[in-house]
């Protein structure tokens, strides 16, 4: 019986003790198919909604596409809903309303009144965690919510919705055992958000056949980028033309340029009267935590959660624009990502090597990311983040860069030590 070892936490138990007991609660921590979390959204009536709904899925770009469009339609004045995953340090980052995190009394008032509707139905942690967002946004009724998809689309939690506007930012290999190991099959899965006589906005532009195949069989509305949407980038400044929106000579964003395009894409599809200048000052100013973050000023630290080969180019490029005189790494990484094809365009640019050991089931070992160096770059190893930073941190000088990077468990880790630290 599913739970019986466990006691249900109630109305007074805190945030910590609900995650524990929804963690332990499912066999398996991801269960793909959508039957079970479905039939309890309907009891819960949460699968219509009075706001309207935009779905982001994609390899990389999926945060960064959903924090251009938070920025855009809050500085038009509407209010906003953007639930994602993974979270760096509070669960509570999960789901924010107009800038700010939902409190721990509405999460535990949702997973109240999830249970109460689940019954005998088990639900995985994301399920759970994707019912309980549906439910504060019901509650709270923001003009839009952004949905960012855990994994793939087709089977994800959040493809229980049907969304007013789905957007594909970027195909890639990752999750391969979930996704299978070719562009054509993450493709496939990763376009099954998309819906019939609605837009579906696409941001990658070497599209992989499967994905044109699932806009046909599914009757969907394609806007593509290098069809129905292209920008360009100046030296320090860009321009974007659409079907309806044309914007010349905007300051390039600190994120990245192609998922700011996919968002005026989206905007043009809900929004075309906005205001240009308003379009261009929101996108300039738009950030994301864990994304390219300066965390430490003197010496300069940024943390950034690439970790797959798509992800760690664009790191690249970026790090390629600063000035430092040394570039220090720390990296902590999760086994079943691409370490090889991540380190490889990494080692390139950087001076000195430090690799952690993830606490984690899937975490690499620091040993095993030193061997896919080649031969001639050597690489400190530790157990964790903290013993890193104690060794690191007296050698930096002031003009030297540490990146932290590889995955969400290593920048998280680093974030909260450095909290710690100033307390």
């Amino acid at each position: 019986m599913y739970h019986s070892h466990l006691i249900q936490p109630d109305a007074q138990s805190s945030l910590a003790t609900w995650l524990d007991y929804l963690l332990a609660g499912h066999p398996t921590e991801i269960d793909m198919g959508l039957n079970r979390i479905t039939d309890v959204a309907q009891r819960m009536d949460l699968l219509t909604s009075s706001s309207k709904v935009i779905t982001v899925a994609g390899t990389n770009g999926k945060g960064t596409t959903c924090a251009y469009l938070e920025r855009i339609l809050r500085q038009a004045g509407y209010s906003v809903g953007v639930y994602s995953s993974p979270h760096i340090i509070n669960y509570n980052e999960r789901v924010r309303i107009d800038g700010i995190d939902a409190s721990d009394a509405e999460f535990i008032s949702a997973f109240l009144a999830i249970e109460a509707a689940r019954i005998d139905i088990s639900l995985t942690f994301f399920e759970c965690a994707t019912l309980a967002a549906l439910y504060i946004f019901k509650q709270r009724q923001p003009d839009y919510i952004l949905l960012e998809v855990g994994l793939g689309g087709r089977l994800d939690a959040t493809n229980i919705i049907d969304a007013d506007v789905s957007v594909l930012t970027a195909v890639d290999i990752d999750h391969t055992n979930f996704l299978g190991n070719t562009r054509d099959s993450v493709g496939r899965e990763k376009a099954g958000i998309f819906r019939s006589n609605r837009p579906a906005v696409i941001g990658e532009p070497d599209l992989p056949a499967s994905v044109t195949e699932v806009v046909q069989y599914l009757d969907a509305m394609p806007y593509c980028v290098g069809q129905q949407f292209s920008y360009q980038q100046q030296d320090d400044s860009w321009s974007y033309q659409g079907a309806v929106v044309r914007i010349e000579n905007m300051p390039l964003p600190s994120l990245p340029l192609p998922n700011a395009a996919t968002a005026i894409a989206v905007i043009e599809q809900i929004l075309p009267e906005l205001s240009p200048e308003l379009i261009a000052n929101a996108l300039a100013s738009a950030t994301l935590a864990g994304r390219l973050e300066l965390v430490q000023q003197q010496p300069k630290v940024l943390v950034d959660v690439a970790h797959n080969p798509h992800a760690a180019a664009y790191l690249v490029k970026k790090l390629r624009q600063m000035q430092y005189r040394k570039l220090v790494a720390l990296c902590g990484m999760l086994s079943d990502k691409d370490i090889h094809g991540v380190l490889q365009l990494m080692t390139p640019i950087v001076d000195s090597w430090h690799f952690v050991t993830l606490d984690n089931e899937r975490g690499a070992t620091a040993a095993e990311l030193s061997k896919q160096l080649p031969d001639s770059v050597t690489a400190c190893e530790y157990h964790n983040v903290d013993d890193a930073w104690q060794a690191i941190a007296p050698s930096l000088a002031d003009d030297d860069l540490l990146i932290v990077f590889g995955s969400f468990y290593t920048v998280a880790g680093f974030k909260m030590l450095l909290q710690t630290n100033e307390k």
